[in-house]
This record gives C-alpha cells, sequence and structure tokens, in this order.
C-alpha cells in the first residue's frame, strides 16, 4: 500500500485529505508544518507528498527545495496543494521541482487521479 504524506496547517483540510486519500487505498500520514514534514519523511520517506505552501515556520517551497536538495528524496513525488494560484507562484512550484501543482479548491477525484498516475510513473 503506498503511503502519502499530507502536509497542511488547516485541521479540516488535512482531515479531509486524510479521509480522500485513504478511501482511495493509500496508507495517509500527516503534518502541520514544514519542519514536522521533513522529520516524518527522514524516520521513513512517503510514496508521495501532498505539500501546501503557507506552512508556519518553514514554507512548502522550502521544504521542497530542501528535499530536491536531497539526493535520497530528490526524486520523490511531490504536489503542491495550495490556495496560491498565481502563475508566479506556480512557475515557482515547478521551478522547485514539484511534479504538479494543484490549487484550492480543487476536484478530489482529479486530485486522486493525480497520486494514482505519478506512483504509477515512479513504481
Amino acid at each position: 500500500m503506498a503511503k502519502v504524506l499530507v502536509v497542511d496547517d488547516e485541521p479540516n483540510i488535512v482531515l479531509s485529505l486524510e479521509f480522500l486519500m485513504q478511501q482511495a487505498g493509500f496508507e495517509v500520514d500527516t503534518a502541520e508544518d514544514g519542519e514536522g514534514a521533513l522529520a516524518r519523511i527522514a524516520e521513513g520517506a512517503p510514496d508521495l507528498l501532498l505539500l501546501d505552501i503557507s506552512l508556519p515556520g518553514i514554507s512548502g517551497f522550502d521544504v521542497l527545495e530542501r528535499l530536491r536538495a536531497d539526493p535520497a528524496h530528490a526524486r520523490l513525488p511531490i504536489i503542491m496543494l495550495t490556495a496560491h494560484g498565481r502563475e508566479v507562484e506556480r512557475e515557482k512550484g515547478l521551478a522547485l521541482g514539484a511534479d504538479d501543482y494543484v490549487t484550492k479548491p480543487f476536484s478530489t477525484q482529479a486530485l486522486v487521479e493525480k497520486v494514482k498516475t505519478l506512483l504509477a510513473e515512479v513504481s
């Protein structure tokens, strides 16, 4: 069973994404900030990361940048999942190495399909 790490500081979004991913058949772990995400990944890397940009402490962009700079996690599939919908932010996320960039609100079915597609591409 593939493991998805959901990183978001909004408890309601974490709960809904956790439920959505579990219903899609994934094991789910969560973190509420960037430091927590990096700690979870250090303990045991997930198969895919759903990463918000606006996090307390270090931002999702910083988490993404750190992971891409680490050879152990350079190929970890990462989907930025954020309310930041400006083109410049999307381009920054993709330039830093995000595999996809999804803005809130989003289609739950489309998100599940993106997760499945990315996981299939890396397996």
